[in-house]
């Protein structure tokens, strides 16, 4: 699923149950969050989509956040940034970035990689 965020948005609306906070949840989770319970869930996993009646479960849970017109901003290279976190059903996680590691360590910017999490790669 893709959201395009155009110029000027200032909101996501609709009925209750239609996934608003799981957009939300799916930014936090992409920048770095480490709590299970602030995604509410009791454990990082809860974050894997489990099936139900009509859908199957998945065996990952994959988010990539893309911020555009960063050009050089930041120390930043090019126009846009993507961030993408990964975890499998088994616990495997990994977190990468189109930013270089140069950039990343003389930048605020990257600091959403968590300390636990595998450093940035190209």
């Amino acid at each position: 699923m893709t959201f395009d965020f155009e110029a000027g948005i200032t909101a996501v609306i609709g009925p209750n149950g239609c996934g608003k906070s799981n957009i939300v949840d799916s930014i936090k989770w992409v920048i770095g969050e480490q709590s299970a319970k602030a995604l509410r869930g009791d454990e990082m996993t809860d974050v894997i989509f489990n099936g139900c009646a009509t859908r199957r479960g998945m065996a990952l849970c994959e988010v990539t956040l893309v911020l555009d017109q960063v050009g050089g901003h930041h120390g930043l290279e090019g126009e846009e940034v993507a961030i993408t976190r990964r975890l499998t059903a088994t616990g495997r996680a990994r977190t990468s970035s189109t930013a270089s590691r140069a950039a990343c360590a003389t930048s605020k910017t990257c600091s959403w990689t968590p300390a636990s999490a595998p450093r940035p790669t190209r």
